[in-house]
């Protein structure tokens, strides 16, 4: 499982009622072919396989949280509680043992008894089976909401440089993004807000350059952030490598000048550890700002500029495929 989208490959988790349809449908297969004992036998260690085997895979599918980079387990943290997920899939581990057991037991009280006890024992650990499984069937439900939610988590690399873009709706950051990176931006949907992920990439010297736009997340004051929210803008702090805030001087954002630089203070205060480059966009209708650089996305002056600064700030030196000879 790779560690740029640890979750993206996780299977489908069964219901409760779907694996014991597909336990005892295979052992009722298995008991046609053979007979007496040796039947109940074949069906107790087909349906018991099914189910332990099918529930552990249901654990070792998941990644170890602890070993993931301090974005992902962040980020999945906020998306569905770590704690949670970690005591559901202890859940169902235990049934996975339990079933494992109870297989190996019945196994045992079969040798040297009548067909008709090796049934009784059979459909008595069928029984115990069903009510293992069924213990579980709440965790199975919550491990499978899990692992929906954080699949659509878009493919975030913590190994590559990354360039949050931050500022109040309607400043031209996705317009900015979209202008500036190729033509396969990523978009997805976070799980813990209504809005989009933007993430756009772009290649200098050898390097891919990711740019993040959170609507959604720093498009606003923390105050009026939730928990899971404010959780997810921590995540972002472990991933960023430069912050690039947007403002409109001009005010046809629909948002007053002094709110948004009040929110650039806020998302300077939370991204301590990296550059924060304040860039006016619309600058063609309005500079009256105190900003590091100027821009206008839509007739496109001044965008390198702030694309090259930007770079700089990440300060990434690129590992060339080659030495100078």
């Amino acid at each position: 499982m790779s560690e740029t989208a640890p979750f993206e490959d996780l299977p489908t988790t069964p219901r409760a009622d779907e694996l014991l349809d597909k336990a005892f449908s295979r052992a009722a297969r298995a008991g046609r072919a053979k007979s007496g004992v040796e039947a109940q036998e074949s069906m107790l260690l087909t349906a018991g396989n099914v189910l332990s085997d099918n529930l552990e895979n249901v654990v070792t599918s998941w990644p170890d949280m602890d070993a993931l980079s301090p974005f992902h387990r962040e980020l999945a943290d906020a998306v569905v509680g770590v704690d949670e997920l970690r005591q559901q899939l202890s859940e169902v581990n235990w049934a996975s043992r339990q079933i494992g057991d109870l297989r190996q037991d019945y196994q045992g009280r079969m040798r040297r008894v009548d067909a008709e006890t090796a049934r009784k024992l059979r459909k008595q650990a069928f029984a115990r089976f069903a009510d293992i499984v069924e213990e579980v069937a709440e965790d199975l439900l919550a491990v499978g909401a899990a692992r929906d939610e954080l699949k659509t988590l878009p493919d975030i690399r913590p190994d590559e440089p990354a360039v949050v873009v931050a500022g109040y709706p309607n400043v031209g950051k996705t317009s900015f993004i979209n202008r500036v990176t190729n033509a396969r931006n990523e978009i997805a949907s976070y799980p813990f807000t209504t809005t989009e992920l933007h993430v756009g990439h772009l290649e200098r010297d050898y390097v891919r350059y990711q740019l993040v736009d959170t609507p959604g997340l720093l498009d606003r004051p923390a105050e009026e952030r939730n928990d899971i929210e404010r959780q997810a803008v921590s995540a972002l702090t472990h991933l960023a490598d430069a912050v690039l805030f947007v403002v409109d001087a001009s005010g046809e954002c629909g948002y007053p000048l002094d709110d948004q630089l009040e929110l650039r203070d806020d998302v300077r205060d939370r991204f301590r550890e990296v550059p924060v480059v304040t860039v006016c966009n619309k600058s063609d209708r309005s500079s009256d700002v105190d900003a590091d650089f100027f821009m206008s996305v839509e007739t496109g002056e001044g965008v390198d500029e702030v694309l090259d600064a930007v770079v700089g700030a990440v300060g990434y030196e690129p590992e060339l495929p080659f030495e100078e000879s």
